[in-house]
């Protein structure tokens, strides 16, 4: 098995995916293997190179944490 930390999210799949609850464009935080949706204040998480666009499964997002525009 793999060690999750080391893997990455295909660059070209982080262009096409969108938050399904905003439709904007994602983040990826490496370190915490996350999708991050600022717009939506959620995190999918990344589980061996796969996203889980399930809103349920996202963390929500601390105030620091969002970046602003």
């Amino acid at each position: 098995m793999t060690n999750t930390m080391t893997q990455t999210v295909d660059p070209k799949l982080l262009e096409i995916l969108v938050c399904p609850l905003t439709h904007a464009l994602l983040r990826y935080d490496a370190a915490r293997q996350e999708l991050i949706s600022d717009q939506a204040r959620l995190a999918y998480p990344v589980r061996d190179g796969i996203p889980i666009m399930l809103p349920d499964e996202a963390r929500v997002l601390d105030d620091h944490e969002v970046k602003k525009k």
